[in-house]
């Protein structure tokens, strides 16, 4: 332990001695050659765990290491709260819309050039590890059919029960075997790769996202929580907080809609929700130490103070949230992303609140890189908020819009869904804007979000749902949605064949379809035969003609340096 804490001790040396002034650091960055890049992506971590006082209920000393060493981005969102869609964002820099990747089974094409591909040709050196996902034709065929279907009028029970699994064992580190694996290939290529040009390192991980449920084929749901006593230990159970939750009479239809797909409108005890919600903060902690391999692996081969490090995640988790798990909603635990960022012109501890999203590391990378920017990007370089900078750099940061865009048109939800997140206030549209109630959410004053002001404040919601509209036709996108959902379940249908009812009799939903599967087989061929009706496109409508002034809001973290938990 004494050497671990004089290795510690001298990471922190290094980077105060790689942490000049920032427009040093600039003029450096230009002049010698540019940093190499090592961003690690995990699945499903709660951004909130970064800075805010629930980060006290679980120890995560790499995140809280490079909160102190680098910058944290308070507020960071993903631009689809579900996994293909939100890497798609991320590795093309544009919004879903654009990208038109609506769920799990539709992305980016495989030969779509991503800001590794030109850092590639600009003479990086590049490699990825993990899980990437962001291109079309995977993930299971319950998941692709859930999202087809969303518009059927039945309702079906798509998951197991959220559900707890530990190893009782104080010793054993690596759990999620296949992360580990492929952070040691990380690690390995590190030690390998040829030090006198610059290099560019992706690292993907699964965690902290459920593990499969016990004894489930590739078409059942990942509803297990699941961890060792040794991970668990980190965990705070006295500060795990309880959600609360509304009534099921008092739920929004599409949330009513969610918690029931997910299995999760039944009893659960308060033990049982925080024994989920602990199991889930033990994976974090468990993700934490797989970024802190990558770090100290980086310090023994001298290229810490070379080397920015990036952390993010593709969206965050429920952990039974307004009675939820899973992502798939615009709530803060689904869709709030960590994305911390250190390394050489990167200032130390300091907290940047202006509104961030994925979209933006693709212009950030090459960015970096000293590339020039390819146009029609959905995002802006997160460099411009990170110094004092040029007259042009502040120019750039004053352009940047105080608004970020969420979509989603997957699967556990029966409406194309988007999120308009802007200051203080985080505004929530449904299909065509008419036909379903929209949300809003003042955060500052309910960050549990647990109260729709939507018809209390018609003059914000209306200068709210203007602005979504000047950003993306979401009626239209939404009717896109709905007729490439039929189309390709009717493509499907026909490739199955005869075998079509008895292979949607045994997807994710089978305890449900089982009891009445006639039922459910005419209710889908009601909804192939029908008629879309006429998306109404009509925002709401304002009773002042004033238009508010939105405020921003702002968080704060306290940094603490991070101990080895190498296994």
């Amino acid at each position: 332990m004494p050497a671990m804490l004089l290795l510690l001790v001298s990471v922190v040396a290094a980077l105060a001695l790689a942490a000049p002034a920032p427009r040093i650091q600039k003029k450096r960055m230009q002049v010698n050659q540019a940093p190499n890049v090592v961003l690690v992506a995990s699945d499903s971590f709660d951004g909130r765990l970064t800075f805010q006082a629930g980060s006290q209920v679980v120890k995560l000393p790499f995140i809280n290491f490079m909160r102190a060493h680098g910058t944290t981005f308070l507020n960071a969102y993903t631009n689809s709260p579900i996994c293909c869609p939100s890497r798609a964002a991320m590795w093309s820099g544009l919004f879903t819309h654009l990208t038109e990747s609506w769920n799990n089974f539709k992305g980016l094409d495989p030969n779509y050039t991503t800001w590794m591909d030109i850092m590639e040709k600009h003479g990086y050196q590049t490699q990825k590890f993990g899980k990437v996902d962001y291109t079309s034709g995977h993930h299971s065929i319950s998941n692709r059919v859930e999202a087809w279907t969303r518009d059927v009028a039945f309702l079906l029970r798509q998951e197991g029960r959220p559900i707890t699994n530990l190893i009782p064992d104080k010793n054993r580190r690596r759990v999620m075997t296949k992360d580990w694996q492929n952070t040691d290939k990380a690690i390995e290529w590190l030690r390998q790769v040829n030090y006198t040009k610059p290099f560019v390192l992706y690292l993907g991980l699964n965690l902290p996202h459920p593990y499969p449920s016990p004894s489930s084929g590739e078409n059942f749901g990942s509803s297990t929580f699941h961890t060792s006593l040794y991970w668990l230990e980190k965990v705070a159970y006295d500060a795990i907080k309880i959600p609360k939750w509304l009534a099921l009479s008092q739920m929004h239809p599409v949330d009513y809609y969610s918690s029931y797909t997910k299995n999760c409108t039944g009893k659960f005890t308060e033990n049982e929700i925080k024994n989920i919600r602990a199991f889930y903060y033990a994976m974090c902690a468990e993700t934490d130490a797989m970024l802190g391999e990558i770090i100290l692996a980086l310090h023994k081969l001298d290229l810490l103070q070379k080397t920015i490090v990036i952390y993010t995640s593709d969206h965050g988790e429920m952990a039974m949230e307004h009675r939820q798990f899973y992502k798939m909603s615009m709530y803060e635990a689904s869709v709030h992303v960590p994305l911390l960022m250190m390394g050489p012109g990167i200032k130390a501890n300091l907290q940047v609140s202006s509104v961030v999203s994925l979209v933006d590391i693709y212009p950030t990378m090459l960015d970096i890189a000293g590339i020039a920017l390819p146009p029609n990007l959905s995002g802006y370089s997160l460099l411009t908020l990170l110094s004092n900078g040029s007259a042009n750099e502040q120019a750039l940061k004053f352009h940047r819009p105080p608004w970020i865009l969420s979509e989603f048109h997957g699967c556990n939800a029966n409406a194309s869904t988007y999120m308009l997140r802007t200051g203080q206030w985080k505004y929530i549209a449904y299909s065509d804007g008419a036909s379903m109630q929209p949300q809003l959410f003042d955060l500052s004053l309910d960050p549990d979000e647990l109260t729709n002001i939507a018809t209390e404040f018609p003059e914000i919601t209306y200068s709210l749902d203007q602005k979504l509209r000047s950003i993306v036709n979401y009626p239209k996108v939404s009717a896109s949605v709905h007729q490439y959902n039929k189309e390709q379940f009717v493509m499907w249908k026909q490739n199955v064949g005869q075998n079509y009812s008895n292979v949607i009799a045994h997807l994710r939903w089978h305890q449900d379809w089982q009891k009445d599967p006639r039922k459910y087989e005419n209710a889908i061929q009601h909804w192939l035969t029908a008629h879309s009706s006429p998306l109404a496109s009509s925002p709401p409508q304002s009773t002042s003609s004033s238009q508010p002034t939105l405020p921003q809001s702002t968080s704060g973290s306290q940094p603490s340096l991070p101990q080895s938990t190498s296994g």
